[in-house]
């Protein structure tokens, strides 16, 4: 381990008919997927180049050869459960080796930059958790500096409820936090910020 700071990338292995569902259902399921491949691709490009270690966790499989480097990134198998679960494990694995300052981000965020990313770590040096809300009621980057469970349990996944949910999680420990920037996921094509080019697209 070269650094105290680590990113946690969640992603979905890139096959046709298992990602962005819900985008399929309005472009059909090759172009949805060419979508999330281009997704995964900003996100690895977003995170590249941030000084922290970087693990990419992956839904199904562990990739042998992709855009996510062995030189670069440590990879491994999401855990089981729900995505509660999921992510408590990837924390409870992160602080169990010594890492000081963890942030978990997904990979459909097309708004996320790594200034952004950057801004998270430095929130973290004077605040106990830093989340950057989505638009759709869930948040797209949790950090924090040591282990909050409760964070974790109790939640509705996948809905609106999720950000609010946290907040109150946060207020009723009586620890302090900061909010990033509010920032679109891609779930639907309009989601997109040139949507147009996408249907204007063979394939």
């Amino acid at each position: 381990m070269k650094n105290k700071k680590l990113i946690m990338v969640f992603v979905r292995n890139p096959e046709l008919g298992k990602v962005k569902t819900r985008l399929a259902a309005s472009v059909g399921e090759e172009k949805a997927l060419q979508i999330y491949l281009y997704l995964l691709e900003h996100t690895q490009t977003v995170t590249q180049h941030v000084e922290a270690d970087k693990v990419v966790y992956y839904a199904e499989r562990v990739e042998e050869h992709d855009l996510w480097p062995y030189a670069y990134h440590h990879k491994k198998l999401q855990p089981s459960g729900d995505l509660g679960e999921k992510m408590l494990a990837a924390f409870e694995a992160a602080f169990a080796e010594a890492y000081e300052s963890v942030v978990i981000i997904g990979s459909d965020c097309q708004q996320l930059k790594q200034e952004i990313i950057e801004q998270a770590f430095d929130e973290l040096q004077t605040h106990d958790v830093v989340i950057g809300p989505a638009v759709d009621g869930g948040y797209y980057l949790l950090g924090m500096n040591r282990l909050y469970p409760d964070f974790f349990q109790n939640k509705h996944w996948s809905t609106d409820q999720v950000f609010t949910a946290t907040i109150e999680d946060i207020e009723r420990l009586e620890i302090t936090y900061s909010l990033l920037p509010t920032l679109k996921d891609v779930d639907y094509l309009e989601d997109l910020e040139k949507p147009e080019q996408w249907l204007n697209m063979s394939g």
